[in-house]
């Protein structure tokens, strides 16, 4: 053999070698490996099998879930602690959660995901153990030692191998998760007199506990899911034909939701209008959350799945205690503002920060202890000192930007908070300059502090502002009414002095 063919064949078989060992490593710490998450207001532990199926193990009262993956892979999803209150709190939560479920889907596969590139990361770099040992040992130490080596150190060396791999991957623990008992139909389950959703089909059920008040309680969850899907999902695709105005050449169209409060279910009826409208990105008025705990991290998923492809800016409410909601959606690629001047969309400023409210004390920057007076004084003076004038002051309550609008360094201060519309307001400034107030209500229609539910509450906006030539040019809004009825408001051009 030529010299040149047989490098090239030494080194294929490197390759190959290195490659299957890598392969090897992958599989096993891939399908050995879990990863903590937050999932549908719970601690959740995630491990991928080659089920097929995704399983989720609600716990010794409720019965064990599953229902058929896309392909060969599937997913074990075990529920961990919660913060509610009941049984039956927890079971309308998953019937909630279970009718706009794209954020959580979305999440258990990034998680998987990132368990696979990890996995093959190392797979990789253990792969070269192998080859560099080989190498290390050279052609004639290994001629050296074959020769030594008899077949009973063989069978040692690969039973040695094998007790370390199955070590590894625990067999043994799949096991666990079999002992719930046989997996039946939901409509076995609850029997042939409860009439299942079409989408429900393939969903199995597995447990020990089937009492009359577990198949109620399932019974219940089914109810609402029912009732939450059909009426949001019929919203959504009513909201894709609104008569909305569209957006002229050289216009820039913002999509602003505030005081979500955990109805998730408006999302896609929120990105609808957006998509109606011709927006390209979205502002977040904050009150995503009822209270900013990490059970709630379901809601911040589901914004930030439904706004996907958009650009996104926010800032936390005076529900979205502490830093959770604001780092939480940072991570998930919002631009969460916090008192910085920021270029905004269709060439515009945009300055804003988090509600002083959110942590109990009141917040600048790194300065704690500010009142809500003090809080609007440092914005007021952030704008009026910035080298561009501002044109966006985006923050939960309108009235932070009280100050800036009378000394005339903002175009446009938008908020939420109180979950009634308000606006545009005219304000003029000392030396002829205009700006406007304008504040959108609840997106959640919500009446409280939670708007989970399988309907609004009360009315459900969401404002559509539009920008040209570097300016807040006009502000349209759109609401849906519990009753599942759309009101589209005219669209109000914002005017300012001739320069």
């Amino acid at each position: 053999m030529r010299p040149s063919l047989r490098r090239a064949a030494t080194v294929s078989a490197y390759v190959g070698a290195w490659l299957g060992c890598a392969l090897a490593v992958t599989a096993v710490l891939f399908f050995s490996g879990t990863r903590s998450i937050e999932l549908a207001s719970h601690d959740a532990v995630v491990q991928p099998t080659m089920s097929g199926s995704a399983v989720l193990e609600t716990g010794p009262v409720l019965p064990d879930l599953r229902i058929p993956a896309a392909g060969r892979l599937g997913v074990d999803i075990r529920l961990e602690k919660t913060d509610a209150a009941s049984t039956d709190e927890l079971v309308r939560r998953y019937a909630f959660i279970a009718g706009q479920p794209e954020g959580q889907i979305a999440k258990v596969t990034d998680a998987v995901e990132d368990m696979l590139l990890d996995a093959a990361l190392r797979g990789a770099v253990v792969g070269l153990v192998p080859i560099g040992v080989w190498l290390l040992v050279g052609r004639t130490r290994r001629r050296e030692l074959a020769a030594r080596i008899g077949l009973a150190q063989v069978l040692v060396g690969v039973g040695v191998v094998v007790v370390l791999g199955v070590c590894v991957w625990q067999p043994w623990t799949d096991d666990v998760a079999d002992d719930g008992g046989e997996w039946v139909s939901l409509q076995q389950f609850l029997g042939p007199e409860v009439a299942l959703p079409d989408e429900l089909d393939d969903v199995q059920v597995r447990g020990d506990v089937t009492t009359a008040q577990t198949r109620r309680l399932v019974e219940s969850a089914v109810d609402t899911y029912d009732k939450s899907k059909v009426f949001y999902a019929t919203a959504a695709e009513q909201a894709a034909t609104l008569d909305l105005r569209r957006p002229e050449d050289g216009d820039t169209v913002v999509a602003f939701v505030s005081d979500r409060h955990d109805n998730i279910g408006m999302d896609p009826v929120a990105r609808a209008i957006a998509d109606a409208a011709g927006a390209t990105a979205v502002y977040d008025g904050g009150d995503d959350t009822s209270n900013g705990k990490s059970w709630e991290a379901f809601s911040l998923d589901s914004v930030s799945e439904a706004f996907e492809g958009l650009d996104r800016w926010g800032v936390a409410g005076n529900h979205d205690h502490g830093s959770f909601v604001h780092d939480y959606l940072a991570r998930h690629g919002w631009t969460m503002l916090d008192g910085e001047v920021v270029p905004g969309p269709g060439d515009t400023t945009l300055l804003g920060v988090d509600d002083p409210r959110s942590s109990g004390l009141g917040s600048w920057r790194d300065e704690t202890g500010l009142s809500f007076a003090d809080v609007e004084h440092r914005l007021a003076d952030a704008a009026c000192d910035s080298d561009e004038r501002i044109t966006t002051m985006l923050v939960h309550d309108a009235n932070l930007g009280r100050e800036a609008l009378v000394r005339g360094c903002v175009d446009l201060v938008i908020g939420g908070h109180l979950h009634v519309r308000s606006g545009p307001t005219r304000v003029d400034g000392p030396d002829g300059e205009v700006g406007y107030s304008y504040t959108t209500g609840t997106t959640g229609g919500a009446a409280y502090a939670i708007a989970l539910g399988s309907k609004p509450r009360r009315d459900a906006d969401v404002s559509l502002v539009t920008y040209r030539d570097g300016r807040p040019a006009g502000i349209q809004w759109v609401t849906l009414q519990p009753n599942g009825v759309f009101q589209v408001g005219d669209y109000v051009a914002l005017e300012y002095p001739t320069p």
